[in-house]
């Protein structure tokens, strides 16, 4: 068998067994060692390039962005930081038509810029915001749907644990992959606030609870008034957090493994000056953050093997040769890309479709000159589409499983989110063909 039938084959067999829920990690590595083994015919070789690749893969002192970021949001999580950015923002958008959704927005936007990971918003605004959405008259559908639609700021503005994967899989800076996303964020924020405030005035029925008398809508209902000074000290931790760890990368003081280890840090002591801290939790939280820390250093390793084993079966060079001589420019690959990406995204999880598809794309991608910042972009938003999308919908179920009210189904959830991922594939689109938003605040784009 040719090594490009037999990397092909491995492919197929990857797909399948994710598929059938086999651990993305553990295909990656069987499916690479087989491969490996096949193209050269020598089992020592493929267990040799196993070990070399686990020393090789994780051991930059870069790497420690990972468990650092990942530190940060669950202690972020602890000191309540989302529940007081929600309250802020509903103080100020309550009285707005759609103002409780654009409030929910505008929080995860905010525990999105200090967290990076799109699950923890989902369990955070599923507690936070949901009920209050419904206690005020929205209806159901809209304020799962809203939640989960703007769970997936947690990837795009940064910091990223998604980014940071691109990064190392890319070997492109996190830093910059970060700065990237910042515009095209804060720009898919804005979409969905106009979008809601839109549903909101044209078309009630999507946004509020009805009854025989019509709608219930009881925005700035039994409102206590929230003085400047209350919201200021409530968005203190917010503000001190993003600028210590962003505005320490952008200015150029930190690298990003300093900025992870300064916002840890920063994060450790809000957490205990305002009591969410016990030694007990503390421990839960250090487990937790070696346990994710531990599953990324084992997908970064198989990765890592899974594209030596593609290297080996020349299956990189014989795509983009293929690509090349039909005449697809860039736009055209992108489309693909792209396409492949949301297919993916609707049976497997967002880090395992960066895992697959990458090695196979980037030689493709940097023979026709693709900025690789830009595509780290278009993946993240692309990848992330299947976070809300069927069947697998990962924020999806985390929300499903977060939520008090068990009256609300998984159809519901997917339904509300609906108009959200139309709202992503439009802003996709836009980036695609306007690349300039990703890059403006590059100072090389």
């Amino acid at each position: 068998m040719m090594p490009i039938e037999i990397a092909g084959l491995s492919l197929i067999l990857m797909l399948a067994l994710i598929w059938a829920g086999m651990h993305v990690a553990i295909v990656l590595g069987v499916v690479s060692f087989i491969g490996v083994w096949l193209i050269r015919d020598d089992a020592g070789i493929a267990a040799d390039m196993l070990a070399q690749a686990s020393q090789d893969a994780i051991s930059s002192h870069i790497f420690g962005v990972v468990p650092l970021f990942v530190l940060t949001g669950f202690l972020v999580a602890k000191a309540d930081i989302g529940k007081d950015a929600f309250a802020v923002a509903d103080q100020l958008l309550r009285r707005l038509r759609g103002g409780l959704g654009v409030a929910t927005v505008a929080a995860n936007a905010v525990f999105a810029a200090i967290t990076g990971i799109s699950i923890a918003s989902a369990a955070v605004f599923t507690r936070i915001a949901t009920p209050e959405m419904i206690r005020f008259g929205y209806n159901k559908r809209f304020s799962v749907g809203v939640v989960a639609g703007s769970s997936v700021l947690g990837m795009l503005l940064p910091p990223s644990l998604l980014m940071i994967l691109y990064g190392f899989l890319a070997n492109v800076s996190v830093g910059d992959l970060f700065t990237a996303g910042i515009v095209p964020g804060l720009f898919l924020a804005l979409v969905y606030s106009v979008a809601i405030i839109l549903m909101a005035t044209l078309n009630p029925k999507w946004v509020y609870q009805t009854q025989a008398g019509g709608l219930i809508r009881r925005e700035g209902e039994d409102q206590p008034t929230m003085t400047l000074w209350v919201m200021a000290k409530k968005l203190f931790p917010s503000v001190l957090l993003i600028a210590s760890v962003l505005g320490g990368l952008y200015a150029g003081f930190f690298t990003a493994t300093e900025a992870g280890a300064t916002g840890a840090a920063m994060a450790l002591i809000i957490a205990i000056v305002r009591r969410r801290l016990t030694l007990k939790t503390f421990w839960a939280v250090l487990t937790e953050t070696g346990h994710i820390t531990v599953a990324v250093s084992f997908l970064i390793i198989c990765a890592s093997i899974y594209t030596r084993m593609l290297a080996m079966s020349g299956m990189p060079q014989f795509l983009t040769e293929w690509l090349t001589s039909q005449g697809m420019g860039a736009t055209g690959f992108l489309m693909v890309y792209i396409l492949i990406a949301i297919a993916l995204g609707t049976i497997i999880d967002a880090s395992s479709i960066i895992l697959i598809m990458l090695p196979l794309m980037l030689p493709v991608a940097e023979s026709l000159d693709i900025n690789l910042i830009w595509l780290g972009i278009l993946t993240i938003v692309a990848v992330e589409t299947g976070v809300i999308t069927p069947p697998f919908g990962l924020s999806v179920y985390v929300i499903k499983s977060s939520l008090e009210d068990q009256s609300i189904t998984l159809g519901d959830i997917f339904r509300g989110a609906m108009p959200f991922l139309l709202m992503m594939l439009f802003v996709l689109v836009v980036l695609v063909f306007v690349p300039e938003l990703s890059l403006v605040l590059l100072k090389q784009p």
